[in-house]
């Protein structure tokens, strides 16, 4: 069964950081698009980052665009998110998602499996 699992998420500071973690139990995930979305409450899913199959291009949201970096293993089959420079307008539960094969997308529906999700509180 495929499955998406993240972690990492917690409570921290504002200027604060955090990595999550997407562990994949998925056949081939080397051929997947990832991506990280997040949702704050009484808002849309927006997309934050994603990273190509092919692990040479990726792609961020202008919100977070020069203080989170987006990262996988293939070996491991995980995708990271690295968050630096946390903002209390980061605050969100945070998903990654995964679509297979061709280009980086930013529409969330073009993503056929998701993960449930971790939170990610900033506080100021």
């Amino acid at each position: 069964q495929v499955q998406l699992v993240e972690s990492g998420g917690g409570l921290v500071q504002a200027g604060g950081s955090l990595r999550l973690s997407c562990a994949a139990s998925v056949y081939a995930f080397s051929r997947y698009n990832m991506a990280w979305f997040r949702q704050a409450p009484g808002s849309e899913r927006e997309f934050v980052s994603a990273i190509a199959w092919t692990g040479d291009n990726t792609a961020y949201a202008d919100s977070v665009k020069g203080r989170f970096t987006v990262s996988r293993d293939n070996s491991k089959n995980t995708l990271y998110l690295q968050m630096n420079n946390l903002k209390p307008e980061d605050t969100a539960v945070y998903h990654c998602a995964a679509k297979y094969l061709g280009a980086i997308v930013y529409a969330s529906d073009a993503y056929s499996i998701w993960g449930q999700g971790t939170q990610v509180t900033v506080s100021s």
